[in-house]
């Protein structure tokens, strides 16, 4: 069951859903985006070319990515997928003031926290690349293949819960994508519901 507390933790974060922004469409080229790291390196989705590439959205103060990293669940999947030569970019939309805002600062002090395995934290706070992605929830998830299209987009699993005890039994559905892409296999599952809290966009944008 879950907890209570959790619950409303959770209900908090959730906040105002993301206004309906255009979503890039599966099998067609991802958009193209550049950015800021926190290490103050420029990431290009074109770096990356002839790589498969997972953006992952985060909110440092969501119980829904608490989940994940506090589980090490996160940790492991980016641990096994980087070795094997994935780009996992983890990607902080929160605008200034608002939960989850990343400085280079913040963001170099959670990763190391949370002992973070990633390729690279991308500084989104104008939410410019989370409107051309139509990221909504964190984690939202999105799968690059080699060729820049997507692959896959939606939630990271299909429990859509912030209690840890749901990632008993649960689809992987980011894990299943990149499986069935090293397989040279299509991916079996290319959409799902995303899931956790909204994405915190500056407000008067």
């Amino acid at each position: 069951m879950i907890a209570r507390r959790t619950l409303l933790a959770a209900a908090f974060c959730l906040g105002v859903a993301a206004p309906a922004f255009a979503e890039p469409q599966l099998g067609q080229p991802a958009p193209a985006f550049k950015a800021l790291d926190a290490d103050g390196h420029s990431r290009s989705l074109s770096d990356f070319a002839g790589k498969t590439v997972v953006l992952e959205w985060t909110n440092s103060g969501c119980p829904y990515v608490g989940k994940h990293y506090g589980s090490g669940t996160m940790q492991a999947l980016q641990k096994k997928e980087t070795a094997d030569g994935v780009v996992w970019l983890t990607v902080s939309s929160s605008a200034p003031a608002m939960q989850g805002y990343f400085t280079a600062r913040t963001a170099k002090a959670w990763a190391a926290k949370e002992h973070w395995a990633g390729t690279a934290i991308l500084l989104d706070s104008d939410g410019k690349i989370g409107r051309e992605f139509g990221a909504k929830n964190t984690p939202h998830m999105f799968v690059i293949d080699k060729t820049g299209r997507v692959a896959y987009m939606g939630g990271i699993d299909d429990r859509p819960y912030a209690d840890p005890e749901s990632l008993k039994g649960a689809k992987p559905y980011v894990a299943m994508a990149l499986a069935d892409l090293k397989a040279g296999r299509s991916v079996a599952t290319p959409v799902s519901q995303p899931y956790g809290c909204s994405v915190k966009y500056n407000s008067a944008e």
